[in-house]
């Protein structure tokens, strides 16, 4: 369970001031600057990979050393590195997201660098992973810090002064030397934002899915509390996987029982116990690395991606088009009425609207299954949400690659 610091997006509001008090006033800050992008496999520089709708390993480009917890090893690798794309305004952020295959004996690494004003930064890894536990340890990347800025888990940030307005994109592909694994990437994109500070958010207007709820499964983290230490030992910790696998649950792609055939037979949905293994991460030691979580769904035949929305209007735009969206939050114990908790950092998934517009959500963050359906006061919810003390907007989107999502808000750069 965690939440970044980021900025956070404004939208203008009016004041009236008297002339002689004007000149003394900052304008407030305009709305968010965010856009996702999805890689374009095609273009780009392949190095032993098969470029076009997926990325896959065709032959190796060389070999490499990697040492983790689980030891030294050579692997053999193949790599595309995607062509530098502008962003259309300067990012204070970017955060990378996909779904892979990656079978035994394989794993890959994503990484990204920026161009800003000085010049190109250097790369950046955000992140290491395989669906499996046997060839390497997820993870991402820690002490990445230097003077065009600094990655935080799984989440670039520009240094200070140092926006970037266009970013690179590169994806290298590992296997056992002489092995037949073929590693594929499915999807990836990434969200580059830049959202100015704000304590507070105006509430939006209606976006038209008030009176629509999503039949989404209902699940607990707290039912799971002390399960599995070696995997941050569930209750409050596992807020992003149980919401994770209250998504893949709606569109029923979770885990088979086979799958989970590992877990205790006591426990009461061994699915929530499956996905904190596979979300996480040894580096961060929790299961709450975002792209970890998306990557997840993919291995049960779903797209998900990180982005930032805007505004609650925004989100009604995925509800109407039947997807629910999970979403990262942070508040104090009576800012979110109903709540009866403060978190510093909390997933939960939006699953609807009530007919007069406000949040129905299922919080895992409940005591049990059952109570997990909450309905949250729109104002409070989307101002502990979008504050720049919160996550500025983060959320996963996952859904079938069959099911189209929604247009974006027009004349806005598209953020899904």
């Amino acid at each position: 369970m965690r939440v970044l610091t980021v900025f956070l997006s404004a939208v203008l509001l009016t004041t009236i001031v008297t002339p002689s008090a004007a000149a003394e006033l900052k304008p407030p800050p305009g709305p968010a600057d965010v856009v996702y992008q999805r890689a374009a496999f095609a273009s780009g520089t392949a190095e032993g990979v098969t470029a076009g709708d997926t990325l896959t390993f065709d032959s190796p480009a060389g070999t490499t050393s990697y040492t983790d917890a689980l030891g030294t090893r050579t692997w053999e690798y193949a790599r595309w590195t995607g062509p530098e794309r502008p962003i259309g305004f300067a990012a204070t952020e970017l955060v990378a997201s996909w779904t892979a295959d990656t079978p035994p004996g394989s794993w890959l690494q994503v990484e990204m660098r920026g161009r800003h004003a000085a010049g190109a930064t250097t790369w950046y890894v955000l992140g290491r992973w395989a669906y499996g536990e046997a060839d390497i340890r997820r993870t991402s990347v820690p002490g990445q810090a230097d003077a065009d800025g600094t990655v935080s888990v799984d989440t670039f940030v520009a240094a200070t002064g140092k926006p970037i307005t266009a970013y690179q994109l590169r994806v290298t592909l590992h296997r056992a030397p002489g092995s037949a694994a073929t590693p594929v990437v499915k999807t990836l994109g990434a969200m580059a934002s830049a959202v100015p500070e704000r304590k507070t958010v105006p509430v939006s207007p209606g976006g038209g899915a008030w009176g629509t709820e999503l039949n989404v499964p209902r699940r607990s983290q707290s039912i799971h509390q002390g399960h599995y230490p070696e995997w941050d030992g569930g209750g409050q910790a596992w807020c992003s996987p149980t919401s994770t696998t209250m998504v893949l649950g709606y569109w029923d792609r979770w885990p088979s029982a086979q799958d989970t055939s590992w877990v205790d037979a006591a426990d009461p949905n061994p699915e929530v116990d499956h996905a904190a293994r596979y979300t996480y991460d040894h580096a961060y030691q929790g299961a709450g690395n975002w792209p970890f979580n998306t990557a997840y769904a993919g291995r049960y035949g779903l797209e998900g991606f990180v982005t930032r929305l805007r505004s609650l209007t925004e989100l009604e735009r995925l509800i109407t088009a039947g997807i629910p969206v999970i979403t990262s939050q942070s508040f104090k114990k009576g800012e979110l009425p109903g709540a009866g908790y403060g978190t510093d950092g909390h997933i939960m998934v939006v699953v609807g609207f009530t007919a007069t517009g406000d949040v129905i959500a299922n919080d895992p963050a409940s005591p049990s299954n059952d109570a997990v359906r909450r309905i949250y006061p729109r104002a409070d919810f989307e101002n502990v949400w979008l504050r720049s003390s919160s996550s500025g907007g983060i959320v996963y989107v996952i859904h079938p690659p069959g099911h189209a999502l929604p247009a974006t808000t027009p004349g806005l750069p598209a953020n899904w």
